[in-house]
């Protein structure tokens, strides 16, 4: 038998590319992970910083906010400057905030680098997909966007994991200590290998603007309103989400390829494909965040118990996936998502039941219920999204694929500080509820596509 030939060079990356492809991975590693580490570590922030529950939902509100705001912006400005000047520039900051979230001595002055850290890391989210683009040739993008999405899956994966282990030997700042360092190396390699390309396009700056604006009101009116703000700092936002809103559709109207792309939603799957993720991410935002002190306050578990006990969702919806995914080719997304999604809400629910001196295996199977239910949801309702919409506007729908999903987590996270004002210590619990109650509705969202066109 002759021995094993090397693959042919042509199937391997140039040195410079791989670099490249390093650089662009770490940096949306760094992006994903951190979401899923502060939400782990959230009742241990509260408590060093005397914050009260409710309150040090901000952390988790702050990011959101302006990584809503800042995402579709981005996303332009890449197709202007070229995607490599705002990934530089998206790790710079992002690297500089995080630092300040390590030194913030107070809520407020975390809640603030918190929001600086979200503007850079909406920066690298926005292009992370198109560096993929020009880093993989055509023939080989799918191994591309492949490698992207399990970078990804594993950023919130170990997330919990990786809090856990950093809380056992540490304070909680060197969560946010640890991105400069690995912000500082993503630059490095970044610099000298993410690839140039020539001006698009300009962007229209006033469009931009009315986009941030609609996003960044829309984001703090859902968290004013959950903490019970002054009802003339709710009212102004409303105002402010409701004037800059119509203002944006009015600029964009007519316009071939909006950057808010509303127009898709005239057609009935793709409208009911936004809705279902929607309501399953808000269902994951109230669980994420909810859950945390769900173990701690109410289930007496400790901050590293948690993290170990978050992460049977993570990783089964890692296994999930690329069966959904297969699955996806076989049968319709309608029912594939739900079922899913029914799983998610029994899952749920049943953790909002256990009784105070539940047993980890108890814990551990309901956690590994809602994360296949999200799993068989997740890749269905992607290729829904993408397929319902025509392929000159894959950017467009793209961009809704990822305000869907942090507008719906935003939208969860908020929830959770009003169950903590409304409820007190049985927040946590009303929190898993109506997490429950949110992925039902998105399993009837998505059983409706049976009947779409």
């Amino acid at each position: 038998m002759p021995p094993p030939t090397a693959p042919p060079a042509d199937d391997r990356l140039p040195p410079r590319d791989r670099l490249a492809l390093a650089a662009t991975l770490l940096a949306v590693a760094m992006a994903t992970l951190d979401a899923a580490l502060a939400n782990t570590a959230l009742p241990t922030i509260a408590a060093a910083l005397g914050a009260t529950p409710a309150a040090s939902v901000w952390v988790i509100n702050a990011y959101q906010l302006a990584v809503v705001a800042a995402l579709l912006p981005f996303a332009a400005l890449g197709d202007w400057l070229g995607p490599r000047r705002v990934c530089l520039g998206g790790l710079v900051f992002y690297t500089l905030a995080s630092g300040g979230c390590a030194l913030a001595d107070s809520l407020p002055a975390l809640a603030l680098a918190r929001a600086l850290q979200g503007v850079g890391a909406g920066a690298l989210m926005s292009v992370n997909i198109a560096l993929i683009r020009l880093i993989y040739p055509p023939s080989r993008l799918g191994r591309g966007v492949g490698i992207n999405a399990l970078v990804v899956g594993l950023g919130f994966t170990v997330g919990p994991t990786v809090a856990s282990a950093v809380l056992a030997v540490a304070s909680w700042p060197w969560l946010f200590a640890v991105n400069v360092p690995l912000g500082a190396l993503a630059l490095v390699l970044g610099w000298h290998s993410l690839p140039h390309t020539p001006p698009g396009h300009r962007v229209d700056a006033l469009t931009a603007l009315l986009t941030a604006v609609t996003f960044a009101a829309l984001i703090g009116l859902l968290g004013s309103a959950a903490q019970r703000a002054p009802g003339l700092l709710v009212a102004g936002l409303a105002l402010t989400t409701l004037a800059a809103g119509a203002l944006l559709l009015r600029r964009q109207a007519g316009h071939p390829a909006p950057m808010l792309p509303v127009d898709l939603l005239r057609r009935p799957m793709f409208a009911l494909s936004v809705l279902t993720a929607l309501a399953a991410f808000g269902a994951q935002g109230l669980a994420f965040v909810g859950l945390p002190f769900y173990f701690q306050s109410v289930l007496g578990r400790s901050a590293v118990d948690t993290g170990l006990l978050m992460t049977p969702w993570a990783v089964v919806v890692a296994l999930a996936a690329p069966v959904a995914g297969r699955l996806s080719d076989r049968y319709p997304p309608g029912l594939m998502g739900g079922v899913g999604l029914a799983l998610l809400s029994a899952g749920l629910a049943s953790l909002a039941l256990l009784p105070a001196a539940a047993g980890t295996a108890a814990i551990v199977w309901r956690m590994a219920l809602c994360g296949a239910g999200f799993g068989l949801f997740q890749a269905p309702n992607l290729k829904a999204l993408m397929a319902s919409a025509p392929p000159h506007r894959a950017g467009g729908a793209s961009g809704m694929v990822a305000l869907a999903r942090l507008t719906g987590q935003a939208c969860g996270a908020a929830l959770v500080a009003l169950c903590f004002g409304l409820a007190g210590a049985r927040g946590p619990a009303w929190a898993l509820a109506l997490g429950a109650t949110a992925a039902g509705l998105a399993a009837v969202a998505s059983s409706a596509r049976l009947w779409a066109r």
